[in-house]
């Protein structure tokens, strides 16, 4: 009986036992350039890094970044001093302005190739960003985007307190510390679309002259600023924002006329040096009075507390920070308010652009850019050739006594 199995002819065989040709290897993911704090402490925990380009998932806008906002907070996060620090590494920054490159769904109202500025927490600091359409806002067509960074932290914060907060009105008095630095430049701005509003502040005396104008009372932080007050206004001031704390605070609630209002909004104090200080981080805290409601009644007194990222990211107040940029929007095409920009550095160069604010160097706001090139390095010192060195035949003749 003939085997049913037949072998396969030849041809079949050689198919079977063919190896397949070799598949292209897929494209390598596109990247982008981002700012990653890698820990907390120094500038040298703060790096500029390849990571792959992200892509909006539901609800979110991509942004291709032009500008980036960097604020003391940025400082903070680095040093880990703030409630709540991020987990590292983290690509750093919370606000962006740039172009619409990709949409996700249910993101109506927004198309490819608008102008937008972006609040994100944390990822701004890099060249894609995704985010909730929510924390989206079209820019006014005159605007830049160094314009568009410099203002959304800066000036809500200065309009949200002085304003509902605050509740300021024409003829009140005002209060800020440095007023050469992003809030207080947005302060001074917004203080003058009301009438006869009368504005005292600190800054280094080094930015004085270019800040005169811009202030009815200029004092350098280092002098009894309180006593300079009085002079000029024996009841105190109408509103006192504070961004430093610890003892300046016991001084701002004190300054307080009748019906005043003291809002904290920084603690900037525990930042000292380049890494976090445990001591100026208590001290900060320690300094301040316990406060006693009863006295606040007694005295007709009011203490607010004010964290924008709070209500951007935690508290869900969407629409009243909407309703509020087109408030600025607004003040901002009828020319009333215009950032100050002090400078516009490189991704690469983060770690002086960071120095410079920690220095209280900057008169306005500082900007990061990913276009710009970064600054060229100095060149290393060409080494030094010693005129007194011998030839090794000379320290042979030394150790054998016949050198002279």
């Amino acid at each position: 009986m003939a085997d049913s199995s037949q072998e396969k002819p030849a041809e079949e065989k050689v198919e079977e036992n063919a190896v397949s040709p070799p598949q292209p290897p897929p494209p390598p993911a596109k990247e982008m350039k981002t700012i990653v704090l890698t820990g907390f402490g120094g500038l040298k925990m703060v790096k500029v890094q390849k990571k792959p380009e992200v892509t909006p998932t539901e609800g979110e806008v991509l942004i291709r970044v032009k500008a980036c906002g960097l604020n003391f907070l940025d400082l903070m996060v680095r040093q880990g001093v703030m409630d709540n620090p991020p987990k590292t590494p983290v690509v750093m920054g919370f606000e962006c302005s740039g172009e619409v490159e990709g949409l996700g769904e249910n993101t109506a109202g927004f198309n490819v190739g608008d102008r937008v500025i972006g609040f994100v927490n944390f990822c701004a600091w890099a060249e894609l960003v995704a985010v909730p359409a929510h924390l989206v806002f079209k820019m006014p067509d005159n605007m830049s985007f160094q314009d568009g960074a410099a203002l959304p932290m800066n000036y809500l914060a200065a309009y949200i307190m002085l304003f509902d907060i605050g509740g300021l009105r024409k003829g009140q008095s005002v209060f800020v510390h440095s007023t050469g630095g992003g809030v207080g430049h947005a302060v001074t701005q917004l203080c003058k679309t009301l009438e006869n509003v009368t504005l005292f502040g600190t800054a280094s005396y080094h930015k004085h002259e270019a800040l005169k104008g811009t202030v009815n009372h200029l004092f350098d932080h280092v002098v009894d600023y309180s006593q300079e007050i009085r002079k000029v206004s024996p009841e105190g001031v109408d509103i006192f924002l504070d961004s430093v704390c610890g003892e300046d605070a016991n001084k701002g609630i004190a300054l307080l006329r009748p019906m005043g209002k003291y809002i904290l909004y920084g603690s900037s104090s525990v930042v000292t040096g380049e890494t976090k200080s445990f001591f100026s981080f208590a001290k900060s805290w320690w300094q301040v009075d316990k406060i006693s409601p009863i006295k606040l009644f007694d005295e007709n007194k009011v203490i607010a507390g004010f964290q924008l990222r709070q209500l951007l990211f935690k508290q869900g107040q969407h629409e009243y920070i909407r309703s509020i940029m087109d408030k600025l929007f607004m003040f901002y095409n009828q020319g009333k308010i215009r950032p100050m920009i002090d400078s516009a550095w490189a991704f690469e160069d983060v770690g002086e652009a960071m120095q410079k604010l920690h220095d209280r160097k900057n008169i306005g706001k500082v900007i990061l850019d990913p276009s710009l090139q970064p600054k060229p390095k100095a060149a290393a010192p060409p080494e030094t050739v010693r005129t007194d060195s011998i030839s090794e035949d000379q320290a042979k003749e030394k150790e054998q006594g016949t050198g002279e």
